[in-house]
């Protein structure tokens, strides 16, 4: 076995762990934890799919949960930020993103792309609504007026998985389309080790308890 596909297996195991982690927290979990341990549902689901449908290749039906993963996840993650952030300024920014961002994943899916191609330009739209959004709740958190412990707040970690995972795979999802279907492999292990540490820093979030401030 490849150490590639030895990678795809760990990353789309690491995909239970912040399932484990909601599990043993749950009743300490927020309402926008709750929302974030429901996307880790989906986004594990989606990823042991895709790893089934690809054993038996169905690469079509992989790509087409894809492109609907994407979606599923402008959805949820417009949620979480619309909640997390205190400015209403900043509420609407985050909608209106998220309106825009799915709109280009439909136009994508239906028209350019389409849903039997890898959603290059999906996940690169994803990548783009994502990483400014994490980035302005960073600087929300270190700016607040009350003191708090930021590394135990679980909305850090869970912010800090979404901002290495997406900024670090952008260029990926690019150029995916692009690169040699020889090195592909090579490729998607960075994807698979970035989709591993970010599994793991969504669970340290939801393993966090709640703090108060002062």
């Amino acid at each position: 076995m490849s150490i590639a596909l030895i990678l795809v297996y760990t990353a789309v195991a690491s995909g239970f762990l912040p399932l484990l982690a909601a599990s043993y927290n749950y009743s300490r979990l927020d309402r926008v934890l709750k929302i974030m341990t429901a996307f880790c549902v989906v986004s594990a689901i989606s990823d042991l799919a895709s790893l089934i449908l690809s054993h038996f290749k169905v690469a079509y039906n992989t790509y087409f949960l894809m492109h609907l993963f994407d979606i599923v996840a402008v959805l949820f993650f417009t949620a979480i930020y619309c909640h997390v952030f205190y400015k209403p300024l900043l509420k609407k920014v985050t909608l209106l993103l998220g309106s825009i961002s799915l709109l280009l994943m439909i136009i994508n899916g239906l028209f350019i792309e389409g849903i039997k191609v890898y959603p290059s330009v999906s996940n690169t739209v994803l990548s783009l609504f994502l990483v400014p959004l994490s980035l302005i709740y960073f600087y929300q958190l270190l700016t607040r007026q009350e003191f708090v412990h930021i590394e135990k707040q679980g909305l850090f970690w869970i912010n800090a998985g979404v901002l290495f995972y997406y900024s670090v795979t952008i260029f990926l999802f690019m150029l995916w389309n692009k690169i040699n279907q020889a090195e592909k492999a090579e490729y998607y292990m960075v994807q698979s080790v970035t989709n591993i540490i970010a599994n793991l820093l969504y669970s340290v979030g939801l393993l966090c308890k709640p703090q108060k401030t002062t």
